[in-house]
């Protein structure tokens, strides 16, 4: 049976943002609605330390290869309207993954 994970990349930039807490109180409010709005797992992966710039991460998995494109393709909009910030280096992409049933043990 195979299943499908697709995964979606944005570097957000803040240039106009003097601190970290600052740019957490950008940041952190919008993923927060994207993770309760969509079926899918987020995290922050570059420039946690950087009140410039950040680089987030969106996955999701499941049966429908063209849902698993459409819902990384809503989060992308949905980051692109309510978010103070502008939406740059994106990435999108879906793997297929073969799962096979797993062997029963042998009892001996």
């Amino acid at each position: 049976m195979p299943a499908y994970v697709g995964v979606y990349t944005a570097r957000l930039e803040m240039p106009w943002v003097q601190s970290l807490k600052e740019k957490r109180a950008l940041v952190r409010p919008v993923i927060e609605r994207i993770r309760a709005r969509f079926p899918v797992s987020a995290a922050r992966l570059e420039g946690l330390n950087d009140h410039k710039w950040e680089a987030v991460g969106f996955v999701v998995i499941g049966s429908d290869p063209a849902w698993v494109e459409a819902t990384l393709q809503s989060v992308a909009a949905f980051l692109r309207r309510h978010g103070a910030f502008a939406v740059r280096e994106v990435g999108f992409e879906v793997v297929r993954w073969d799962l096979e049933a797993p062997a029963l043990p042998e009892v001996l």
